[in-house]
């Protein structure tokens, strides 16, 4: 996404080019490539640990810090690691989209139009904000040491970085489509009528 909107913004002459079908095809498939493997090596390994205080998680979500609380501590460095080599894709996917915003904000403040910058930013920024919000809330999730974990402090954090930022993605979408945008608030201004 930020790097359509730094093509479609920074780029605009060379936007068929540079996201042909086949460049977009090339992007999915690595990107679907990287998380296949990623989750197969925490798969694999998830599996192959040996589990010395029981099987029972005290929360919902079956996840990796959860199942470190359960194993013995030679192969709780194993995985470790490989939350370290997560920990720097998704640092390296997090200094892409940094770029990429940079670049797409220099551009946006040299557009003499208001009207302009103010379509740049309201299709840039809450994409930005749905991210910054996974990357955060799932960096604090699996970067907290141990003695700060908590069945109240954990569900909820697994919550805001699996359930919530999906969810958004297509409210915010959606909200920029003037009928659905203008049924929203005659839903909402109907709701505050009756109170």
């Amino acid at each position: 996404m930020c790097y359509d909107c730094y093509v479609s913004i920074c780029k605009p002459l060379r936007y068929g080019t540079l996201l042909g079908s086949r460049a977009c095809a090339h992007m999915a498939a690595a990107a679907w490539a990287s998380a296949f493997l990623n989750a197969l090596m925490h798969t694999a390994n998830t599996f192959s640990l040996p589990l010395c205080h029981g099987n029972a998680l005290g929360q919902f979500f079956c996840e990796i810090p959860q199942i470190l609380k359960l194993s013995c501590s030679k192969s709780y460095l194993r995985k470790l690691g490989l939350i370290a080599v997560s920990v720097c894709l998704g640092f390296g996917c997090f200094v892409f989209i940094v770029f990429s915003y940079v670049q797409i904000f220099k551009a946006v403040l040299r557009i003499p139009s208001e009207q302009g910058r103010h379509k740049v930013f309201s299709t840039c920024l809450p994409h930005l904000a749905v991210v910054s919000l996974l990357m955060s809330t799932a960096a604090f999730a699996y970067l907290k040491p141990l003695s700060m974990s908590s069945p109240s402090l954990d569900l909820p954090l697994s919550v805001l970085y699996s359930v919530v930022p999906p969810a958004l993605n297509p409210l915010i979408y959606s909200l920029r489509n003037q009928e659905l945008k203008a049924a929203v608030w005659r839903l909402m201004s109907g709701c505050f009528q009756k109170h």
